[in-house]
């Protein structure tokens, strides 16, 4: 018996009338496409979709969501040093040192000199920094609503939660570390 595609199999019994196994839906998917089956392609386009509803969203504030992540942990912490900053939300400390003084410069964080370590800066939201982090809440709730809004409610806290230990469980050495608190 010549096999239908995937996508109408799913639709239609077989014609003679014999049991078939009805694909699975990621069997469906990977018909359809074989980036649909690949975390990777998924996590990537999934992101693309969230900056997108995040500046929608926010565009009004003139922040990036990696700003915003950096002035939310700034806003958590209080004052913390370049290395922990950058462990505190998951980026290199190549990619904190270019955000810091776009910020800085906005007049939104601060630096000054550890006083137990010269060399180390210590970072701080100025307050101007905590009421644009307060403004932008609002903002960006909405665009993390919008990333999962299709999904029925009980997915979305299961589809957080596995996005949480798939974070937890894929730490790279290294590159990047994200400190779970």
């Amino acid at each position: 018996m010549k096999k239908r595609p995937a996508s109408l199999s799913a639709s239609f019994p077989p014609a003679d009338g014999a049991s078939e196994t009805p694909p699975t839906a990621l069997e469906i998917a990977r018909a359809r496409s074989a980036l649909l089956v690949r975390p990777g392609f998924l996590i990537r386009r999934l992101h693309q979709v969230h900056v997108a509803l995040f500046v929608e969203e926010t565009q009004a504030f003139n922040i990036t969501p990696v700003q915003y992540s950096l002035m939310t942990a700034l806003d958590e912490r209080g004052d913390i040093d370049q290395v922990s900053l950058a462990s505190d939300i998951g980026l290199e400390r190549s990619g904190i040192a270019e955000v810091i003084p776009r910020l800085e410069a906005r007049g939104l964080i601060t630096r000054r000199p550890s006083a137990t370590d010269g060399r180390v800066k210590l970072h701080r939201l100025t307050p101007k920094g905590r009421a644009l982090v307060q403004r932008m809440s609002a903002a960006v709730n909405r665009a993390h609503e919008r990333t999962v809004e299709q999904l029925p409610p009980k997915k979305r806290e299961a589809f957080l939660l596995m996005l949480i230990q798939l974070v937890e469980l894929n730490q790279p050495d290294g590159v990047a570390p994200f400190r779970n608190r």
